[in-house]
C-alpha cells in the first residue's frame, strides 16, 4: 500500500519560508558589508582626503603656485613599541605644487626584532584634500633588529588648485602627523619601565 501524498504547504508556510530566507539574505549581506567596509572607507578617505587623510598622487603637480606654506612633521610611537621615531627636520617651508621629500628616522631600542606600521593624517583636517603623498612609508610593515636605524622618505606636494579656494586663504600651515603602532605579530617588547611609563634611549 503506498504512503498517503504529503499535504500541500500552506500559503502561510510559504510565507513564513520566504520571509526566513529573506532575513538569511539579509544578515549576509550585511555581515559582508561590515567586513568591506573598513577597506572601503580608507579607499575613500585616501581619495578624498576626508578626515584630514593625505590624498595619494600618481604623479607631480603640473605647476608650482608662489603662495608658500609651513609644513610641520610630527612623530608618534604608540604603546607597546619600543622604537625612537622623529623626522630630519621640525618643518619646511614649501610653494603650492612644488615636490618635496623629507625623511623620517626611526630605531628600535629593544633587545629583539619587532615589527611596526604607521598611518598619518593631516591638520587642519580641510587640508587632507590638498595634501598629496608621492611616496611614504605608511601601511607597510618594517621589521628592525636590536638597535636598527632606519631613514625612510616622503615625497609629496600640496595641491597648486588650492589658491583657487578663497575660504583656505587664512590657512598658511600644515601638519603631517604619523603614528607607529605594533604590527600584528610583533615580538612583545622590552622596555625599561620608570613610574609605570615606558623609557627608550635616545636615537
Amino acid at each position: 500500500m503506498s504512503p498517503a501524498p504529503l499535504p500541500a504547504p500552506s500559503r502561510r508556510d510559504r510565507n513564513m519560508r520566504r520571509t526566513m530566507l529573506a532575513c538569511v539574505g539579509v544578515v549576509g549581506t550585511m555581515t559582508g558589508m561590515a567586513f568591506a567596509a573598513v577597506p572601503l572607507y580608507d579607499l575613500f578617505c585616501k581619495m578624498t582626503g576626508f578626515g584630514g587623510t593625505p590624498r595619494i598622487a600618481s604623479q607631480a603637480a603640473s605647476s608650482v603656485s608662489e603662495r608658500t606654506y609651513t609644513v610641520r612633521f610630527d612623530a608618534n610611537v604608540a604603546p607597546g613599541l619600543p622604537w625612537r621615531f622623529e623626522p630630519e627636520t621640525p618643518e619646511v617651508t614649501v610653494r603650492a605644487g612644488e615636490t618635496i621629500t623629507v625623511f623620517y628616522k626611526m630605531r628600535n631600542t629593544a633587545k629583539t626584532d619587532t615589527t611596526g606600521m604607521a598611518n598619518f593624517n593631516v591638520q587642519p583636517d580641510i587640508m587632507g584634500g590638498y595634501f598629496n603623498k608621492l611616496q611614504c612609508f605608511c601601511f607597510n610593515e618594517l621589521t628592525l633588529k636590536p638597535g636598527e636605524i632606519l631613514e625612510a622618505p616622503v615625497v609629496f606636494f600640496v595641491d597648486p588648485a588650492i589658491v583657487e579656494n578663497r575660504e583656505l586663504d587664512r590657512i598658511r600651515t600644515i601638519t603631517l602627523s604619523y603614528t607607529f603602532f605594533p604590527a600584528k605579530g610583533s615580538p612583545k617588547p622590552l622596555a625599561e619601565v620608570k613610574n609605570g611609563t615606558p623609557k627608550a634611549p635616545e636615537l
